[in-house]
């Protein structure tokens, strides 16, 4: 017996085919009789020929195990399983009322979803949503999904336009600017006061700077440094306001 044919039932059916066979032919002649007188008689002769002939022939007819069947009519092993209900969602009768699934679902006949979420092979950094025969990553409040659609990065919001445009700069950003571009000016005003002695060659110097000229020219690039410093302060205040 072939594969999964549990039973072979002996039948018959009718075969035909051509046999030979050997046919008289009488074949007409003519010859010369008593007197001289022509007469007229045959021959037989034998040719062969052929006919077509019927006769029962034996024949085992497979019976399938239960569950199988035959991919056709022709086929000896019986290798088709059945599954009584259809398969569902892309799955395939694998054995006899068993179906083969696709990834994301699971059952005899693939009627349920997989809950890829319960587990931690879903690989999101974040938030899990469980979704028909497969899922997707999610991202908490400010973040937002990277490349991979699976990690979270920070969203950075930025203001609108409008917003400095309708209630302009905070107040106390404005006090802070006056603060910063009043301390300029009086460092500003100290330094000429520093310098003083080296453009005019005068002898009076500022009473919190000292008589040598080394002391000076040191407290001098002291002030610089400050005023630049707060010059860049100024300048990232600037730049926020404008962004607002």
């Amino acid at each position: 017996l072939s594969r999964r044919v549990c039973a072979a039932e002996p039948r018959s059916r009718t075969a035909a085919y051509t046999e030979s066979h050997v046919q008289p032919v009488y074949q007409p002649y003519l010859t010369t009789c008593q007197g001289h007188r022509l007469c007229s008689t045959y021959r037989t002769i034998y040719k062969v020929a052929y006919r077509q002939v019927y006769r029962r022939v034996p024949q085992h007819v497979a019976s399938c195990c239960p569950g199988w069947s035959r991919a056709s009519s022709h086929a000896l092993s019986c290798n088709t399983a059945l599954c009584q209900v259809p398969c569902q969602n892309g799955g395939h009768c694998a054995f006899p009322s068993r179906c083969s699934c696709p990834p994301g679902w699971t059952g005899l006949s693939c009627q349920t979803d997989v809950d890829e979420c319960a587990g931690r092979s879903h690989g999101c950094s974040q938030l899990c949503v469980n979704t028909a025969g497969s899922f997707r990553c999610a991202c908490r409040d400010g973040f937002s999904l990277a490349a991979d659609n699976k990690a979270c990065q920070p969203v950075v919001l930025l203001p609108r336009p409008e917003t400095f445009s309708q209630a302009g700069p905070s107040s106390e950003m404005k006090e802070e600017m006056k603060d910063l571009k009043n301390r300029v000016e009086a460092l500003e005003q100290k330094l000429q006061l520093v310098l003083a002695p080296f453009h005019n060659l005068m002898p009076s110097a500022p009473e919190d700077v000292g008589a040598d000229p080394i002391s000076r020219l040191s407290h001098s690039l002291q002030q610089l440094d400050r005023i630049d410093s707060l010059s860049e302060q100024i300048s990232f205040l600037e730049e926020r306001l404008e962004t607002c």
